[in-house]
């Protein structure tokens, strides 16, 4: 089915719009675009050029997709800002593109950025993820699957936040947040482990006390961070969880955040 695409949109020949899409008044799009089937782009939206857009996704009004990167050493390259499927972008979202040649900033599918979320260059989210209003993801950030940051989270550059982990709201934080966990407060510190989305995901409740033991030798023991894992790896019963959490530790390079 051909798209809806109104007469009061500028939209550069270049750009490739696919099928059944919806496009509004006043929607900026410019020559290296691509947008998937069945978006949803509302008034006052624009996609800049480097953005690769799936399939249903609804971007709302006044969002910029594929923004240059806010980031001093941005030369003009091309580079580019990859959204995956079913996402919901609501008003005033600003994603940037990639710094660098090559470069990409990546979101993928499901998640939910609520208004003023900012995703700078260079980050990487994973699926089913949810910004509150007015979350920061400054450059350079990794994002877990299933991760959930509540209303005014800053996240400063070149932290992780390992998946299923939940970031409470007003929270700053410059260090690694671990799998499954719920992290918040200033300054930031471990929460106890995230249950209620570790249900929600289907980790079985065997499971569910083994990560919150993995925890405690973390954040609770009388040892080394690097200690902890080796405990870990020796005390904990195995599972894909538990392998997830100390992979993530032991990969760390800004340190994970503390147990005080």
């Amino acid at each position: 089915m051909a798209s809806d695409i109104s007469t009061k949109a500028e939209i550069s020949p270049k750009a490739k719009i696919g099928d059944n899409c919806k496009i509004f008044p006043f929607v900026y799009i410019e020559d290296d675009v691509v947008i998937g089937d069945n978006c949803i782009i509302f008034p006052f939206v624009s996609i800049l050029n480097g953005t690769r857009m799936g399939g249903h996704n609804k971007i709302h009004q006044g969002s910029v997709i594929g923004a240059l990167p806010q980031d001093f050493d941005f030369r003009g390259e091309k580079t580019e800002c990859i959204i995956g499927n079913n996402n919901i972008i609501r008003e005033n979202v600003v994603i940037n593109r990639a710094t660098h040649t090559g470069g990409q900033t990546l979101i993928g599918n499901d998640n939910f950025l609520m208004e003023g979320t900012h995703i700078s260059h260079d980050v990487k989210v994973g699926n089913q993820c949810v910004f509150g209003y007015g979350t920061k993801i400054a450059g350079d950030c990794e994002i877990g699957n299933g991760v959930i940051f509540s209303s005014s989270v800053i996240e400063n550059a070149g932290t992780r936040v390992g998946e299923g982990a939940m970031i409470q709201a007003g929270t700053t934080f410059s260090k690694d947040v671990p799998p499954y966990i719920i992290a918040g407060g200033n300054p930031v510190k471990y929460g106890g482990v995230n249950m209620t989305m570790g249900r929600s995901y289907g980790i079985e409740e065997k499971v569910l006390k083994h990560i919150a033991n993995a925890y405690r030798l973390v954040f609770h023991g009388q040892t080394s961070v690097f200690d902890a894992v080796m405990q870990i790896k020796n005390q904990v019963p195995d599972s894909e969880e538990i392998r997830n959490i100390t992979s993530f530790i032991e990969s760390t390079s800004k340190g994970i955040i503390s147990k005080l």
